[in-house]
């Protein structure tokens, strides 16, 4: 029997508690050492404030509180706590006060010491501001030096660029000691550091959804040791400068879904990676696999790698009992064209349907058009030829280039570069908007490909050395045991909404076919962990969330609003006579959805921690019940629960 927990967010440990506060007219939460989503009534000001000690490859050493002492009113708070931070050869310690006053001011301090000598690349404080309320608006800049400016945040993804090899961030943002920028009419927010420089740079390159002020700046050299005995002091003070208005944020209220008039375009190409374990497919696995209508099977070719063609040639089984084409990633060397003229050989001889080519080289992180042009002149002109980064967006914006040979342009993407927890990670979804928009400006509306979407990082491009390998009994580096939960299927259902409403996605390319990184775990029981709970021969959440997409192959995407975003997303998908509403809780608390102006014979199903096991062992069984009949306009989700809703019309849509 699975623990709740586990079903809902892969662990059985609860989350930390999330506390309430106030300060005069804002509120926040207090969360695990952190400030998150500082409010003027329903106004973001502050998405978060956090401390981070970052080692030389980037790796975060994780929060360890105690001692937390809470102090609150109606209208201020005090809180004090001691935290550890250890991750190899880190060992730092900080001792954090954080208090609000009746009049607005939000103050957090931390005095901390290095018990071990240790090289980091940060460590300090870090700001998140966001997106939807910041990007495009004006902001007052205080530098180090006293100088005054005016300035916008980006609206599209600014680039992180390199100058004499350093990364850079977004200019004029750099040097600050203070940032001003309005919040509501006649009202500004003044956020001020102290203890060391602070600069910003755009989190939408990593999909992050926010805007992030750090220190220490990029240009001076990391990592940078910190010798044992190193004291450490930084302060953030934010005051609201105006008359505020005290408004309550009404997290009670229903959460309202509604559709806008804006273009509808088709679901998106759906597909899935061959699995890396490499156990073949059984004869269940691929029932329950094609009946999710994918289009496509992606698979890594590594041409330096000596069984390359066997890896194809497996692939290529799998595809052709699955009966898809499939996805070519190909991860060429220096000896391109030998390469090339290889792959066309054993194509020949294996005779697959081929979806799409995804070029990658071992050396480059972006590929080039004259890669594209000489895979065409190899390949042929009959399948689309896409070029990108093995790695993040951020790898493609730093540096656009000709497209113009390829017919897509491709990144990967996962939502734990910077952070690691459930909220930050249902955050990300809102962030591929302005990734699409941007790369479409830059590419003159070439088509996206997104491949792979993964929960965790499959590729460190700014490591410096080699991984830090995990201790005995921890999971691999990639997977994530909240791939077998109800938490991980609800923010692959808010990615693809997002993705399939640009409505210039070219494919989409998600996890692997079983295991650990698939959407159903393998029938044998040669994996298995107490870290990664999951049951032999059972199907994930994400695989349903999938089928329910893959139910609709041909239908229309209409776009919808959510009016909190952060706690329920919504997928709307209509046919002639059906409309189709994918719900997803992206809390640990029961959410309710208001559906007004919603009707129709309709049917309901819900999938959480109650039905997991029936859904999971016994999918076909579990999918075959048809929904029950739905004819209210509120609905009660339970956390991380995910829902379906069909609405049926005789003659037109509502």
């Amino acid at each position: 029997m699975l623990h709740p927990n586990v079903m809902r967010y892969g662990i059985e440990a609860p989350l930390p508690e999330s506390i309430a506060l106030r300060a005069g007219p804002l509120s926040l939460i207090f969360d695990n050492g952190d400030l998150r989503y500082i409010r003027l009534g329903q106004r973001e000001i502050i998405r978060r404030i956090y401390f981070a000690v970052r080692d030389p490859n980037w790796g975060t050493a994780a929060n360890q509180l105690s001692n937390v002492v809470i102090e609150s009113s109606a209208d201020s708070f005090s809180i004090t706590f001691q935290v550890d931070n250890r991750l190899g050869e880190i060992d730092f310690g900080w001792q954090g006060k954080m208090t609000g006053d009746s009049s607005g001011i939000v103050t957090f301090r931390f005095d901390g010491e290095a018990r071990s000598t240790f090289r980091r690349n940060r460590l300090g404080f870090c700001v998140l501001h966001p997106i939807a309320e910041c990007a495009g608006a004006t902001c007052t800049l205080e530098h180090a030096d006293g100088t005054i400016e005016e300035a916008n945040f980006p609206q599209l993804v600014a680039p992180q660029t390199y100058v004499n090899g350093k990364p850079t961030p977004h200019a004029p943002f750099d040097n600050l000691r203070a940032m001003t920028y309005p919040v509501a009419p006649d009202v500004r927010a003044e956020l001020r550091f102290e203890g060391d420089t602070f600069e910003m740079e755009d989190q939408r390159n990593w999909i992050d959804a926010s805007f992030k002020t750090y220190c220490t700046p990029l240009a001076l050299p990391f990592p940078v040791e910190v010798a044992a005995g190193t004291r450490i002091h930084q302060q953030l003070q934010l005051r609201l400068h105006g008359q505020p208005t005290i408004e309550t944020h009404a997290d009670e209220q229903p959460v309202t879904i509604t559709t806008t008039n804006t273009p509808q375009y088709p679901l998106p190409p759906i597909g899935l990676s061959v699995a890396s374990h490499q156990q073949p497919l059984t004869a269940t696995e691929i029932e329950r696999l094609k009946a999710l209508h994918l289009s496509h099977l992606r698979v890594e070719i590594h041409f330096t790698h000596a069984d390359w063609r066997e890896r194809l040639g497996e692939a290529a089984a799998q595809a052709d009992a699955l009966d898809l084409p499939l996805e070519l990633v190909l991860l060429l060397s220096d000896e391109t064209e030998r390469e090339l003229r290889a792959l066309a050989a054993v194509l020949a001889e294996l005779n697959p349907r081929v979806a799409a080519y995804t070029l990658w080289h071992t050396r480059e992180l972006v590929t080039s058009s004259d890669l594209a042009r000489l895979a065409r002149d190899v390949l042929g002109a009959d399948v689309p030829i896409g070029i990108g980064t093995k790695a993040n967006f951020a790898e493609l914006n730093r540096a656009w280039s000709d497209v113009s040979a390829a017919d897509f342009v491709s990144f990967t993407a996962n939502p734990q570069v910077h952070a690691f927890d459930n909220a930050s990670i249902a955050e990300t979804p809102a962030a591929l908007v302005a990734i699409i928009e941007t790369a479409l400006a830059h590419t003159g509306g070439k088509p996206i490909a997104l491949s792979p979407l993964t929960l965790k990082q499959q590729f460190n491009p700014v490591a410096i050395g080699p991984e830090i390998a995990p201790p005995a009994g921890e999971l691999p580096s990639k997977v994530d045991p909240r791939q077998l939960s109800l938490f991980a299927a609800g923010w692959t259902l808010a990615c693809l909404k997002h993705l399939a409403e640009s409505g210039r996605l070219h494919h989409v390319s998600l996890y692997e076919t079983t295991g650990w990184l698939g959407v159903m775990e393998v029938e044998t029981a040669s994996q298995q962990s107490q870290k990664f709970p999951s049951l032999t021969g059972g199907v994930f959440p994400i695989y349903h969330a999938l089928a329910d997409l893959g139910d609709c192959v041909g239908a229309q995407v209409i776009p919808s609003i959510s009016s909190e975003p952060l706690r329920v997303e919504a997928l709307v998908l209509q046919t002639a006579n059906q409309r189709r509403v994918l719900l997803a809780n992206l809390t640990d608390e029961a959410q309710t959805v208001a559906l007004d102006g919603w009707g129709g014979e309709a049917t309901l199903w819900t999938l959480d921690e109650r039905d997991y096991l029936q859904a999971a062992l016994s999918p076909e069984e579990f999918r075959q019940h048809g929904g029950e009949p739905f004819n209210v306009h509120n609905l009660s989700l339970p956390p991380y629960a995910l829902a379906c809703i069909d609405y049926f019309f005789e003659e037109k849509n509502p």
